[in-house]
Parts: structure tokens; C-alpha cells; sequence
């Protein structure tokens, strides 16, 4: 491949005479590229710049050999320098893809690839992808500065995005470049991460709407009119509480209406850290005589690795669209006389949450059967409870004066030997409030008997 001839820096005697200063030296060698030369006091160094389409950055890609020779890694000649600046701007065959800096959109998909390893929700990175410029896209994660990733999430909220949903975003995107300095040393650059990416307040303010069990019922009837299969799955998520991400992944042996009490063995989400560990966990929980029987009938003699809740076509929920059910909830909620913007499926959730509460269920149970913590639960529950039911239950601890009887009450002046004030020294001390022996000391009071002073001794 023809190489650009530049006298001055081909070779180290000639780049010697170039006065020292700190910009480098650039000339284009491919279209969109460009390799500097920066003369130092002692060796000089060279570096590689891709521009165009919206890529723009630098990358010091080595030493040049004016006080050593070349080896081809570390120190390299003028024409070393092209090859490794083109090799890194852009994939050649034969090319060492381990020297190039990964961009962000290459480590976007690492990260999906990573997910989809995991079993894990792979729109934690297409999410991130729908938002992502492609200046950013394109720039290496080794030369991302706080500026820019504050400047990406700050755009984020001009565009009108819910600080929510920004906070997901920024998320995924901070995994993902997490996961990029773990398996890159080259990368140092995590505090740009960290500062850069930092969670807008007001994230966790969602509306959590609570419904009286008449308004979930009708929810629940709307849901049989509109389809079975739908109908099922809205009265699992009535009952349980569980997201739908957990009932889609119900499988029929996760099914136990065998018992006094029947229960469905839910699992897990994907939420939160320590996800391998999560994946096989399940959490017994209880459901009512009437769905445990319609579940028996729809499982059938299926086998038990099948999934529990399917479609009317009998695919499994989710499984090709991840919001495929919110659609036909807000259908369902709009029939019902909701307003489907605020009463989504998460209403169920934060119902059924709430009903275990009011009705005496501790804290750590509900959270446990919810696959929450007692602290979500309290930080976003407590007002409702309070609300609700707070009146009536602070209203217990209440002093009553009308609740104690006359005839228990022993006025201190009626007790023999006991009276709140006689004098300083009735009971012993200066200040009256000395050893007290039933009155002793205060029946010897000017008694001829007092034991006499020591001093006249």
C-alpha cells in the first residue's frame, strides 16, 4: 500500500531539526486520518488521529526511534507509524484488532453479547443504542471525558426524556463501558465514568397507583373479555403481585395446586446485582383455590419444562416482543374506565403489595414475596400505608385519661410516711430526694434521742 513521502519526518535525523514543541506534526495518510509527530526535548512520540463520520479523536500509538531502534510495538519508524495509525483507524485484514481502541458502539455490543451470555434482558443495550450520537458512538472509551458523557446524559433531559428513564440509560451505558475497562488494562479513565454518569434525582419518584380489589377485579374481567390467555396472565399478576417478566417465565412445574395451599413457585427477576446467583432462585408463592384450578387446566399433560402462561397462538410471553403486553393492557384499562397513561400493569404490582401490608403481613414477608427489599418497600410504601391506614393505627397509641378508674388511683398524700414535701431533710440529703427508710430518719426529727455531734468530743 502507497505510503505519503514527508522528508522531515521520515527519518530521526531529519526530525531532529524540527523545533520542539507541544502540538504535533500532522500529515494525512488515508482519508480521515492522520499521523502527528510530536517533537520532545528527548525522543518524540507518535500519534494517530481519525476524523469524519462522526469519529474524532487521538490515540498515542508509540515512541519514535530517535534515540533507539525500532522494534515494531513499542518504538517505531516513520513508515511503522503509518501501518499501526491505519490499522488502528479501521479493521484490515491481517490487522492486530487487540491494539485498537474499542469505541463505545463496540462496546455496546460486547456488552449485549455479554447479556445475551447471561440469559439476561438485552434491551439494557439496545435502550442505551437509541440515544447514543454517533460522534459518541465512534470515540474510544479510553479518551471519553466526564464532559462528554455529562454532556450526552445533560442532552437526554433538553430532548424531554423522564428522569427515569434517563437513569436506566445512563445505566446501561456505564455497564457497558465498565465492562470495557475490565477487559481492556489500557482503559483508566473509570472515574469519567463514574462522575459522568451519575443518577438524576427524582429517578425513583414514580407513581405508584394503588387500587381498591373491586377496581383489580374489574381490571382482571376486562382482561377475560379481551382475550383468555391475556385474562390469565392479568390474574396471575393480580394475585402474586410478580412483574410480567417473572410470570412469562413460569414454567408448569413451577405449578404446586397439589397442596391445602397452592402456590406457584415464582422466579426471580433479572433486577439488581448478583444476577448468575438470582437465575435459579424461586420464591413460593401463594394464589387462590379458583386460579390454581384454571392453571391446572391449562397446563395439562404438557411437559413440565413447558411454559406455564402462554399466548393464544401458544408461544410464550415475551419472547419476541419484551412489551408486547402493554398494548393490550391499555385497551383493557381504557375499556375499564381507566386512564391507560396511568394505569398500567404495574398498578397490579403496587396493589398487591399495599393489600399485603394493610392486612398485617410483615414487611420482610411482603418484600420477599415480591422480590423487593424491606427498604424499597418502606421508602415507597409508607406514605400509602400512612395515608390509608395511618389514622386509625397511630390513633391506638393515643393517652386516654378516660380509660383509667378512680378506685385504682392511691393519692401520695394518703401513703403512711410518704409526702412529696416535708421539708429538705425528710428524706435525708439537702435537697430531699436522699436514701429513704420508710420514714425512719423523719420520725426521729427533734426527738430527744438524736445521736450528739462528734465535734464536742
Amino acid at each position: 500500500m502507497p505510503k505519503p513521502r514527508v522528508a522531515k519526518l521520515e527519518t530521526a535525523t531529519a526530525r531532529r531539526k524540527l523545533p520542539v514543541r507541544k502540538k504535533p506534526f500532522y500529515i494525512t495518510v488515508s482519508p480521515g486520518i492522520a499521523l502527528g509527530y510530536r517533537r520532545n526535548i528527548g525522543g518524540g512520540s507518535w500519534s494517530a488521529r481519525c476524523t469524519g463520520q462522526g469519529a474524532d479523536w487521538i490515540k498515542r500509538i508509540g515512541l519514535a526511534d530517535d534515540l533507539e531502534p525500532a522494534d515494531g510495538k513499542h518504538v517505531m519508524t516513520y513508515w511503522q507509524a503509518i501501518d499501526m495509525a491505519r490499522a488502528l483507524a479501521r479493521r484490515q485484514p491481517g490487522a492486530d484488532d487487540a491494539n485498537r481502541p474499542v469505541t463505545v458502539g463496540e462496546a455496546l455490543d460486547r456488552y449485549q453479547r455479554d447479556l445475551d451470555s447471561r440469559g439476561a434482558d438485552a434491551q439494557n443495550a439496545n435502550r442505551v443504542r437509541r440515544h447514543l450520537s454517533p460522534a459518541l458512538a465512534t470515540k474510544p472509551v479510553a479518551l471519553l471525558t466526564m464532559n462528554d458523557l455529562r454532556h450526552w446524559r445533560d442532552g437526554l433531559v433538553s430532548k424531554g426524556v423522564a428522569p427515569a428513564t434517563i437513569n436506566r440509560t445512563r445505566a446501561g451505558l456505564r455497564a457497558a463501558l465498565e465492562l470495557a475497562a475490565s477487559l481492556d488494562d489500557r482503559i483508566t479513565n473509570r472515574n469519567a465514568f463514574r462522575s459522568g454518569l451519575k443518577g438524576l434525582p427524582g429517578g425513583k419518584n414514580a407513581r405508584r397507583v394503588v387500587l381498591p380489589d373491586a377496581d383489580v377485579l374489574r381490571i382482571v374481567e376486562g382482561a377475560y373479555q379481551e382475550d383468555r390467555a391475556f385474562g390469565v396472565l392479568v390474574q396471575v399478576l393480580a394475585e402474586t403481585g410478580a412483574r410480567v417478566s417473572q410470570a412469562a417465565r413460569l414454567r408448569c412445574a413451577d405449578l404446586q395446586a397439589d397442596r391445602a395451599d397452592p402456590r406457584l413457585l415464582m422466579p426471580t427477576s433479572y433486577k439488581g446485582r448478583g444476577q448468575k446467583e438470582k437465575q435459579q432462585q424461586q420464591v413460593p408463592v401463594p394464589i387462590t383455590a379458583t386460579l390454581a384450578a384454571l392453571l391446572v387446566e391449562l397446563k395439562g399433560d404438557r411437559p413440565d419444562d413447558a411454559p406455564l402462561l402462554s399466548k393464544s397462538d401458544g408461544g410464550r410471553w415475551l419472547a419476541t416482543n419484551k412489551s408486547e403486553q402493554w398494548g393490550i393492557f391499555r385497551e383493557v384499562a381504557e375499556r375499564a374506565g381507566f386512564d391507560p397513561d396511568v394505569i398500567t400493569c404495574y398498578a397490579l404490582r403496587h396493589s398487591s403489595i399495599c393489600r399485603a401490608l394493610l392486612n398485617g403481613v410483615p414487611v420482610s414477608v411482603v418484600a420477599r414475596l415480591h422480590d423487593t427489599s424491606s427498604r424499597e418497600i418502606e421508602a415507597h410504601y409508607a406514605a400509602y400505608i400512612l395515608d390509608v391506614a395511618g389514622d386509625a393505627l397511630s390513633r391506638k397509641g393515643l393517652l386516654r385519661p378516660e380509660a383509667t378508674s378512680a378506685d385504682n388511683v392511691v393519692p401520695l398524700s394518703a401513703h403512711k410516711g410518704l409526702s412529696l414535701w416535708r421539708g429538705r431533710r425528710s428524706f435525708g440529703g439537702r435537697s430531699g430526694l436522699g436514701t429513704h427508710t420508710n420514714g425512719c430518719r423523719s420520725k426521729r426529727r427533734g426527738s430527744a434521742s438524736r445521736r450528739p455531734s462528734s465535734r464536742g468530743r
